[in-house]
């Protein structure tokens, strides 16, 4: 059965695919942010000045769970759990807006120099959301992944990887899987790079702020909702 997709999802997955950026609030009741995000293999490094300058917040990738298992990438606080001796209290504090983190490993790409520059972190994000979409495209195999993961990409390094909850939007509902589910609306790979648009006050940008961001330069505004709505009814679980 034919689904039809809100116009502004579908302008949002065009511009993802075309390399521009789309604007997501999560909920009133979570996070209360908005991130700025882009399709992580479209990206270069006017987008990486974007996410640095306009929204400011932490440069992330997103990527799902399907092909994080395939790279056997960690929580963090798994890796915190296993080596954090007597700092147990660290990685067990509760968070205020949500069950876990997504935090995984942090990467750079082995071709970059300090890893940091927008150029380097460009670099780092394009490659790494190229081989996930040769992945996802079934251009290469799990071997062939693991294998240029780890031949191209050393740790630590300058951007943070996030694990997507296995069910998406149907387990958590958190910027890494509402970016990533967004991109699989439009048959997209599910690899994107998120940062959060942080306020002149100290505080995150408030939404009639990002929004009107948005509107001046042309750009798609969505809420976790919509996406959230949208994704149930193209993937719905039964």
């Amino acid at each position: 059965m034919l689904i039809k997709m809100d116009d502004n999802i579908l302008r949002a997955v065009g511009d993802l695919r075309r390399g521009r950026p789309v604007l997501i609030f999560d909920f009133e009741d979570r996070e209360r942010e908005t991130d700025i995000v882009f399709l992580a293999e479209t990206v270069d490094y006017r987008s990486v000045q974007v996410l640095r300058r306009d929204a400011g917040g932490l440069i992330c990738i997103a990527v799902h769970n399907d092909i994080a298992d395939v790279l056997r990438l960690p929580f963090l606080r798994e890796l915190l759990k296993l080596h954090s001796g007597n700092l147990e209290c660290i990685y067990t504090k509760p968070l205020p807006y949500d069950e876990r983190s997504s935090f995984s490993i942090t990467i750079n790409h082995v071709d970059t120099f300090t890893g940091i520059t927008d150029r380097d972190r460009a670099l780092t994000i394009s490659r790494f959301g190229q081989l996930c979409r040769d992945f996802w495209s079934k251009r290469i195999d799990a071997e062939t992944l693991r294998d240029r993961f780890i031949n191209e990409f050393r740790s630590p390094g300058h951007v943070f990887l996030l694990r997507a909850a296995k069910n998406l939007i149907f387990d958590r509902t958190g910027h890494t899987e509402l970016s990533l589910a967004l991109a699989l609306l439009g048959g997209l790979t599910p690899c994107t790079v998120i940062a959060e648009m942080l306020g002149d006050d100290g505080y995150s940008l408030g939404p009639k702020d990002a929004r009107r961001y948005a509107e001046e330069h042309d750009l798609v505004f969505l809420t976790g909702k919509e996406i959230v709505e949208a994704y149930k009814r193209r993937f719905s679980r039964g």
